[in-house]
């Protein structure tokens, strides 16, 4: 089941267009966004929202017309912005808890959700700060307990890890998984980061451009036709690259003492014919291993994809 659609979506700012033609569909689950930075991800966020009016083209969102349902859209939904969105001069539990009445809930439950999601985003002993006063992990945490605060059935989280060191962006991450693995909250992460994307997401939709660069379930882009292997020597070796084209092998990269290698047959079978070359050409192997393609790879043949068309 899909809990956004988009078909032939076209937005423009201006004389400038940032979509153009888009169709895509976001399943179920913790999707990636990906794209470099100008990509078009926050813009299809803020369309599917209805702060933006498409040019052309539709959308829907759990159901509703991103045209003409965006207050609906926006109290089933909840947005973590990329930029701060604290009101200064108040404290964390009040701004929370203000969210939560913009979204139409009794100040009073608002209240108590406001120290529930507070306490769950771990600024339980902050709760009484004013905002003003957090660090850049603690206001990234507040910014996902407003989008938490009404119990939304979609979230939208934009760049959730910038600014964040290694330690607040682990927690972060935690945070979302959980939320979406464990709470059964549907989840899209808007990133440029690969890594961030790879940890907590299913699915991933790549854009470059305005446009759908590739789109998959992780598992299923990184997998690679045919058997390759990525071989670690001791030292570099020309005879063992030689002896290995003479098996039968295609080098697919080669970089120092590492290279991949597509070979026809199966894993033993290759494995046998590495170590017969190795042999020959007195080369000493310190790795084998069954290669997959990395998010790297993902994204820049999308990317490369997409601007060769």
């Amino acid at each position: 089941m899909n809990v956004a659609s988009v078909s032939h979506l076209t937005v423009k700012y201006g004389p400038r267009i940032v979509i153009s033609d888009l169709s895509l569909t976001i399943p179920e689950g913790c999707v990636g966004l990906l794209g470099p930075n100008g990509a078009g991800k926050t813009t299809i966020i803020k369309t599917m929202l209805g702060f933006v009016k498409p040019a052309s083209g539709s959308g829907e969102l759990l159901g509703l017309n991103v045209e003409k349902d965006g207050l609906a859209i926006r109290q089933l939904v909840g947005l973590m912005p990329e930029m701060d969105c604290h009101i200064p001069g108040i404290n964390a539990v009040t701004f929370v808890a203000y969210a939560g009445e913009l979204n139409g809930i009794p100040a009073a439950y608002s209240l108590s959700r406001a120290h529930e999601v507070l306490e769950y985003c771990g600024l339980g002993e902050a709760r009484y700060r004013n905002v003003e006063t957090y660090s850049t992990g603690m206001l990234q945490k507040i910014k996902l307990a407003q989008a938490l605060v009404h119990g939304p059935k979609l979230l939208f989280l934009d760049e959730p890890t910038n600014g964040l060191d290694p330690a607040g962006r682990d927690e972060m991450l935690a945070l979302i998984k959980d939320i979406s693995h464990g709470k059964g909250v549907n989840v899209i992460v808007s990133s440029h980061l690969l890594p961030d994307i790879e940890r907590v997401c299913d699915e991933v939709i790549v854009l470059k451009d305005g446009a759908v660069g590739a789109q998959g379930s992780i598992a299923s882009l990184k997998h690679l036709d045919g058997t390759q292997v990525e071989v670690e020597l001791r030292e570099e070796s020309q005879r063992f690259v030689e002896a290995m084209v003479r098996s039968g092998a295609k080098q697919m990269r080669s970089n120092s003492t590492l290279s991949r290698w597509q070979i026809d047959g199966e894993l033993s079978h290759v494995a046998a014919m590495v170590f017969s070359a190795a042999v020959e050409s007195r080369a000493q192997v310190r790795s084998l291993q069954q290669a997959e393609r990395s998010m790297e790879d993902i994204f820049m043949n999308a990317v490369e994809k997409e601007s060769a068309a």
